[in-house]
């Protein structure tokens, strides 16, 4: 069965990226060496791996990176720490 990962790293600048790969550990040496010279951490090293997942279905985890990229670093942040009682609050507008 082939896997597919989500993950998150946080950037040198504390702002967090979000991707997918079928090979993590060669994915995140890319990114710690800096071979793509226009990516978005290329300029943000030294990065961090703070969450990944794993799927067997990559459009799932394709469409899980999509959905986790629009969100807000507080509910990036929730779900690092594992606090996944907190992302439908985080999800919710807050309206004045």
């Amino acid at each position: 069965m082939k896997l597919s990962y989500v993950y998150i790293l946080k950037c040198s600048d504390n702002t967090y990226y979000t991707g997918v790969t079928a090979n993590l550990e060669r994915r995140i040496i890319e990114h710690q060496k800096g071979i793509h010279l226009k990516g978005y951490t290329y300029s943000r090293r030294p990065i961090t791996l703070v969450f990944f997942c794993e799927f067997t279905d990559i459009n799932i985890a394709i469409e899980k990176e999509k959905q986790i990229k629009k969100w807000s670093k507080a509910k990036k942040e929730a779900l690092i720490r594992g606090n996944y009682m907190a992302l439908p609050d985080l999800a919710k507008k807050k309206f004045q």
